[in-house]
C-alpha cells in the first residue's frame, strides 16, 4: 500500500445489507476503485476487527461509507469510532440518510418490540418470559450484547455527516459519481446530497395531466396499467415528493415510487409533501362533486398511511416517532 492511494472504509449498521451489494454493482469500475484506494475496513467482506480501527491514528481513513441506521449501542459506538478515524463520512443509502425501513420501528419502543417478538407471538415458546439483556452471568463469566435502543436514529442524528448518498440501495450511477468525485478530489460542498436537484417525476416516462381521481387503488388492484401518471390512475406514487437521480426504474416496471430517494430539495417533510400532492388530485376541493362520505372513503382506501408516506424517512421526519404513553 502506497501513500498515494486513498483509504476507504465500509460499515453496515441497521439495514438489510443491500447497500453492501450495491458497492459491487458498479461492475468493472470496481477495478478503478481498487487501483485508486485500499479498503482498510469492510467487515462484511473481509476479516477485520474493531481493534484494527481503534489502533489507527485519527483521520487515518480518507472516506468512510456508512450504511444503516443506528438501532443499538454497538452501531452507535462504531459510528463514533469511524467518525473519529475518518476525514470524510458518507451516509450511504436510505437507512443511514433518513432512517430507512428499520425506522418504522419508531412507531413502538423497546418494550413494545420485545413484547411482540418474545412474548405475544404465535411462533414463540417462551414460558419463562426470557428477553435479551445487555449483560448476563454464565459459569464462564459475563456475556454482553449490544443494548437495544427505544429509537432508531439516522447517521447524522448520531455523528457529523459530510455527504449523503440516498437510495435503497443508492443507484449505481450515483455511487460512481460519488466515487469519481472522491478520487478526483472534486467533491461538492460539505453537507451536499450527491443526487440531482429534481424529483422522480422529472425522470418518469409517464405523461401527466391535471386529471382528478375518485378512488385510491393498490397496484395489484389495477387490471391494466395505462401509459400515464400512476397517481392519476389512483395508484399512490411518491414520485412528486421524492428526490430523483435513480432514473425511475420502478416506474419503468409499472411499479410506483415508494420514496427511497428521500425528500425532494427544499422539502422539510417527505410524507407531508406527498399528502399535499395527493390532496391536489383527489378532487376534494369541489363540494358539488365530492361529498364528505366520498372523501372519507377515498382516504380510508389508503392502506397503512404511515408505511406509505414515511416508508423510508420516519426518523428524519418532523414527527420522528410515535409518542409512547405508559
Amino acid at each position: 500500500m502506497t501513500d498515494e492511494k486513498l483509504k476507504f472504509a465500509f460499515y453496515w449498521a441497521a439495514s438489510c445489507g443491500g447497500c453492501e451489494i450495491a458497492v459491487l454493482d458498479i461492475d468493472e469500475a470496481i477495478l478503478d476503485v481498487a487501483a485508486a484506494a485500499d479498503i482498510l475496513f469492510w467487515p462484511v467482506a473481509m476479516d477485520f476487527k474493531y481493534k484494527d480501527v481503534e489502533a489507527m491514528e485519527d483521520r487515518h481513513i480518507d472516506v468512510c461509507f456508512f450504511n444503516g441506521a443506528i438501532r443499538n449501542s454497538e452501531q452507535k459506538e462504531i459510528a463514533h469510532l469511524l467518525r473519529k478515524k475518518s476525514k470524510v463520512m458518507v451516509a450511504f443509502g436510505s437507512c443511514a440518510v433518513t432512517g430507512g425501513i428499520p425506522g418504522l420501528a419508531n412507531m413502538s419502543d423497546k418494550k413494545g418490540i420485545f413484547e411482540t417478538v418474545y412474548h405475544d407471538n404465535a411462533s414463540i415458546e417462551n414460558p419463562d418470559g426470557t428477553v435479551p439483556e445487555p449483560s448476563s452471568e454464565v459459569k464462564e463469566g459475563e456475556l454482553t450484547i449490544p443494548e437495544f435502543y427505544d429509537d432508531v436514529d439516522t447517521l447524522d442524528q448520531t455523528v457529523e455527516v459530510d455527504y449523503y448518498l440516498p437510495g435503497c440501495p443508492p443507484p449505481t450511477n450515483l455511487i460512481l459519481t460519488a466515487v469519481t468525485a472522491i478520487i478526483k478530489g472534486e467533491l461538492p460542498p460539505k453537507g451536499s446530497i450527491i443526487a440531482p436537484n429534481k424529483s422522480v417525476c422529472d425522470e418518469c416516462r409517464f405523461e401527466k395531466s391535471e386529471k382528478r381521481i375518485t378512488a385510491i387503488k393498490r397496484i395489484y388492484e389495477v387490471e391494466k396499467v395505462e401509459d400515464k401518471c400512476l397517481l392519476e390512475q389512483g395508484i399512490i406514487c411518491l414520485g412528486p415528493a421524492t428526490r430523483g437521480g435513480c432514473g425511475a426504474p420502478c416506474l419503468d416496471a409499472n411499479m410506483p415510487c415508494t420514496g427511497c430517494g428521500g425528500p425532494t430539495p427544499n422539502s422539510l417533510d417527505q410524507g407531508a409533501k406527498m399528502i399535499s400532492a395527493l390532496a391536489s388530485v383527489l378532487g376534494i376541493d369541489n363540494e358539488e362533486t365530492s361529498s364528505e362520505e366520498e372523501v372519507d372513503k377515498m382516504i380510508d382506501d389508503i392502506v397503512d398511511p404511515l408505511g406509505t408516506f414515511y416508508k423510508y424517512g420516519l426518523p428524519s421526519s418532523l414527527i420522528k416517532r410515535r409518542v409512547m404513553k405508559e
